[in-house]
């Protein structure tokens, strides 16, 4: 049997006590001086004031850079409007229904990882890996992902962001897909925020059955021992990631998974006594020439990060390519996935 427990910041606080369920008051100002909204001051009761009005004031300025993207042709909301152009490119080529298809084709990848410090109890645990679901983009690619879940067995589920398929806009379509994904998904199911996620999505996935990690950390007890499982908000492009609230708490010999929607966290975590950093956000590459190499990754980060496992230091890594699609429908050379994680103790330390 596995128990899982929140733990957020100051540590004394329980998931009984969580700060969302608290009445939160209506009358204080905004930044602006203007009265918050209901659900501002429900973010503010859950994040903390400091974390709350940096994550809603870089979305309100996104918004407005969105609007005027036409300042810019290299803004990056303006690639949604030359996404066409590469559905017409792969049709020249011949590639377009090849590549349509491997897009709402979702693939179980099983990758098992030695944990030196693993409790014995934790030997074969599985961790379903979800991410850059962009589950709004394609009621085909969706259902893809949802049946895809709802195929496999697991100990507990994680997803590393990226839910809605634009960086802007409406939340509704992206939490009703959420929603009917969250009816596949059995026990506990652990969540992080993406750069294209609003904070604003948080009280409804809340509510909906997912545990957000917003620079927090869970406990998962099975045997009488336990596993630490961190997640960190975005660090690509809010830059609201927080390890000192994350890890306040963990134990430095204790095993710590951390959640974190890009890999571009690598160096710091490597520090930091992290056994396992699950992430996603580059798509491995989405379309990659033969051999899967990605021809663009957007993350400041090794090419031998993009996809897949890897290792930095004593901490190992894994770079989903994601289960959904961003800018167009379509994969080339790098399948969509969502992956099991077995964990195995190291026999060698027991």
């Amino acid at each position: 049997m596995v128990r899982c427990a929140r733990t957020h910041q100051p540590p004394t606080m329980t998931v009984s006590e969580s700060p969302a369920a608290r009445p939160a008051p209506t009358d204080t100002p905004a930044l602006d001086g203007a009265p918050r909204s209901d659900l501002e001051a429900r973010l503010e009761a859950r994040l903390g004031r400091v974390h709350a009005r940096a994550r809603l004031g870089i979305e309100a300025d996104h918004a407005r850079q969105v609007f005027h993207r036409a300042r810019s042709i290299f803004h990056p909301e303006n690639w949604y409007s030359l996404a066409s152009l590469v559905p017409f490119a792969l049709k020249l080529a011949g590639l377009h229904g090849r590549a349509l298809r491997n897009a709402r084709t979702v693939s179980v990848v099983d990758n098992p990882v030695s944990l030196p410090g693993l409790p014995r109890a934790f030997d074969g645990f599985r961790i379903l890996h979800l991410s850059d679901l962009h589950i709004d983009a394609s009621d085909e690619s969706a259902h893809a992902i949802v049946e895809a879940s709802r195929s496999v067995d697991y100990d507990v589920c994680v997803l590393t962001g990226d839910y809605r398929f634009r960086t802007s806009g409406p939340i509704e379509p992206t939490l009703r897909g959420l929603e009917r994904l969250r009816g596949s998904l059995s026990g506990a199911v652990y969540a992080v925020l993406g750069n294209h996620d609003s904070v604003l999505m948080l009280p409804a996935l809340e509510d909906a059955g997912y545990t957000v990690l917003m620079n927090e950390h869970a406990v998962i007890e099975r045997g009488g021992a336990e596993l630490y499982l961190a997640g960190i908000d975005d660090a690509h492009f809010f830059g609201v990631e927080n390890f000192d609230r994350a890890l306040g708490g963990v134990p430095p010999e204790a095993t710590t998974v951390l959640l974190s929607h890009t890999p571009e966290v690598y160096r710091q975590a490597a520090h930091l006594s992290i056994d396992l950093l699950l992430c996603g956000h580059t798509h491995g590459g989405q379309i990659c020439l033969p051999g899967g190499y990605p021809l663009f990754v957007d993350a400041r980060i090794p090419r031998r990060l993009g996809r897949g496992p890897w290792r930095q230091g004593a901490m190992q890594g894994y770079t989903s390519p994601g289960a959904g699609t961003s800018i167009a429908e379509a994969r080339l050379n790098c399948p969509a996935e969502i992956t099991v994680h077995t964990l195995r103790a190291d026999p060698v330390r027991h």
